[in-house]
């Protein structure tokens, strides 16, 4: 059957570039609007893996549908992401790795963290058909932390409470009273309190809450 959704219009610099994540190209994902669709149907230029997870995670907008792709690399290279989580660059370059196994990982280790990092930081283009822009009506719920780019702040609370096996519930709780600006504060009492009982995590939620109160 022939494909009749039109072809979003695609910047010079971005020819055969994956609108999901900035990779190379050579498929289209077709989005065909719903009467609850923000947009009209439209194609996007993507690589094969984001045309796969795109066509599972459509939702509401083609929007909806980026972020939700943006999850699920997130979900699938978690170990790559962990790696600028635990390491740094000149950490790893000046690291003792020298045998087969970890010296494959000292060489290549860092380049799949970025490679990963920028897949998920990538920023589509906006929207446009024809010349005429596609209004998105300011739908943004980014959140950046440690030169990650999230999908939101839950899904960063998601992420570093998996990474380092925190109390997901208590990490939201700090947030929701420091603020998530202050995200690795946060990320740092959950961690002092890792192995504490829930009578002095409640105290250390009441302490916070008395000290931003004032």
């Amino acid at each position: 059957m022939l494909d009749l959704t039109p072809l979003i219009d695609i910047p010079f610099d971005r020819r055969h570039t994956c609108w999901f994540c900035g990779e190379p190209s050579n498929q289209q994902f077709s989005y065909v609007k719903d009467p609850h669709t923000p947009h009209p149907s439209l194609s996007v230029p993507c690589c094969k893996e984001c045309l796969k997870l795109a066509k599972q995670h459509k939702l509401t907008s083609i929007w909806d549908c980026k972020m939700a792709v943006k999850d699920e690399l997130m979900r699938i290279y978690e170990k790559h992401l962990a790696i600028g989580v635990n390491w740094t660059k000149q950490e790893l370059e000046e690291s003792e790795f020298e045998d087969k196994v970890f010296g494959g990982f000292k060489k290549s280790a860092w380049m799949m963290y970025e490679i990963a990092r920028d897949r998920v930081n990538y920023k589509s283009w906006p929207l446009s058909l024809n010349g005429l822009v596609i209004d998105d009506y300011g739908y943004d719920a980014s959140f950046n932390f440690d030169g990650v780019n999230y999908r939101s702040v839950s899904q960063a609370i998601s992420f570093y409470a998996k990474q380092f096996t925190l109390d997901k519930r208590f990490l939201e709780d700090v947030i929701a009273i420091v603020g998530k600006n202050r995200f690795g504060f946060a990320v740092r009492i959950a961690q002092i309190n890792i192995a504490a009982v829930p009578e002095l995590k409640k105290q250390v939620l009441q302490d916070l809450a008395e000290e931003h109160a004032n």
